[in-house]
């Protein structure tokens, strides 16, 4: 019983997305699409223990989510082109499709129905995180800082919108794709976070499954538009740190932070081409966005062989250039945490307080502030702040290792 557990685990992680799809391909419907697919993995559920895992799991959910689907238009009583399409695909589910555009592939053609400019962005990153990315409202929510009410009334008006505005399922022409590239970015960096930094309590603290999935359809899009900054630099920033996923959980399933880490065990792949893509950036003379600073932090800290050699006046100075261009208090979290490496916990700390007001119901906030107070030997203002991270972190791993830093403080305290 376990194993299929894991098996129906490992088919929603790998199949949903390309169910999905097909599914949106065939009946241009993004309700269809989910609750059918939905259906699929719920039929799953019970008849797997029974018959057995189907040797293609993959292909079973596609044909069982066709059907589904098949069936809901006909209970729904829709007429015409939707029922004749679904008489049709119900007689012959395997006739090809037109190739819409270069590239063929149609997890990147729903992520840019999704990342449309007609939606607004916070609705088209919550969407495809849904939809391509399979993940759950309670763990969008929780990478927006929202209500899950709020997250699923977002996800629900911007299907509605899409249906509304009949937004064709294609990767758009060239012409068309600078105005749709930035959404997608976006979501393909969130869709890597929760891979990175899993929220779900039913899923291991790391999901190399969506990791990979973002890097494979960053590649895709560099392929669409190999002169664009951005998606190089996202492409870069995403395998400087996937190099390092080996390493990040222990054995003993606790998040191990970057200057724990065992740098020997590195991705020297990765690296090399990550920083390759950095520099390919730094020649084009062209001012870096966002993405391409982030991976010029990267490779800052993946080019330092041990912690203490890592250059963090130059981390500041990328900090700082970001910070010009993104007021995001995260950018500003995250430069506190360099500063304090630079000149000292109290002047971060200093920094980091500045930002209650907007980091309070951030679990890292209050993480970065636990480690600093320890730092200054504040033990039992650290605590409180370690309880609150561990309150509303959502990651497995990363709880263990707060847990651990809280508890050491009893060993560290003089008193």
């Amino acid at each position: 019983m376990k194993d299929v557990d894991e098996a129906i685990t490992r088919a929603h992680h790998e199949e949903w997305a390309r169910v999905v799809a097909a599914l949106t391909r065939r009946f241009g419907d993004l309700d269809v699409a989910e609750e059918a697919a939905a259906e699929a993995f719920t039929t799953a559920v019970e008849r797997w223990p029974v018959d057995g895992v189907p040797p293609n799991p993959g292909a079973w959910l596609t044909t069982t989510a066709n059907h589904k689907a098949i069936d809901r238009i006909r209970r729904e009583n829709k007429r015409d082109d939707k029922y004749r399409e679904a008489r049709m695909l119900s007689e012959d589910p395997g006739e090809p499709d037109p190739p819409p555009s270069a590239i063929d592939d149609d997890r990147l053609r729903l992520i840019f129905i999704c990342a449309h400019p007609a939606l607004a962005m916070e609705a088209r990153v919550a969407l495809t995180l849904r939809m391509v990315g399979g993940l759950t409202v309670p763990e969008i929510a929780s990478a927006f800082l929202v209500t899950e009410s709020a997250l699923g009334r977002r996800i629900t008006r911007a299907k509605a919108k899409i249906k509304a505005a009949r937004i064709p399922y294609r990767v758009p022409a060239a012409e068309d794709l600078p105005a749709r590239v930035s959404g997608v970015l976006a979501v393909l960096y969130l869709v890597f976070n929760e891979g990175y930094l899993a929220t779900g309590s039913d899923t291991g603290p790391v999901r190399d499954d969506l990791t990979a999935e973002a890097i494979r359809l960053t590649r895709l899009v560099r392929e669409l538009l190999p002169d664009d900054g951005e998606v190089t630099g996202l492409l870069a920033l995403m395998v400087l740190t996937e190099a390092r996923r080996s390493v990040r959980v222990s054995a003993s399933g606790e998040l191990v932070t970057l200057d724990e880490q065992d740098r020997a065990a590195w991705d020297e792949a990765l690296i090399a081409e990550g920083q390759g893509l950095v520099r390919e950036r730094l020649a084009a003379g062209v001012p870096p966005g966002r993405y391409q600073i982030l991976a010029a932090v990267n490779a800052v800290h993946t080019s330092a062989r041990d912690v203490r050699d890592t250059d963090w006046s130059q981390v500041v100075a990328l900090y700082d250039q970001l910070a010009r261009l993104d007021t995001s208090p995260i950018v500003a979290l995250n430069r506190a945490i360099a500063v304090a490496e630079l000149d000292g916990p109290h002047v971060a700390l200093a920094a980091v307080d500045r930002l209650d007001d907007k980091l309070s119901g951030y679990h890292a906030y209050h993480a970065t502030r636990a480690d600093l107070l320890r730092r200054l030997g504040r033990s039992e203002e650290a605590r409180s702040a370690y309880d609150q991270a561990i309150a509303l972190a959502g990651n497995t791993a990363e709880i263990a290792a707060l847990t651990r830093r809280r508890d050491q403080l009893d060993q560290e305290d003089p008193n």
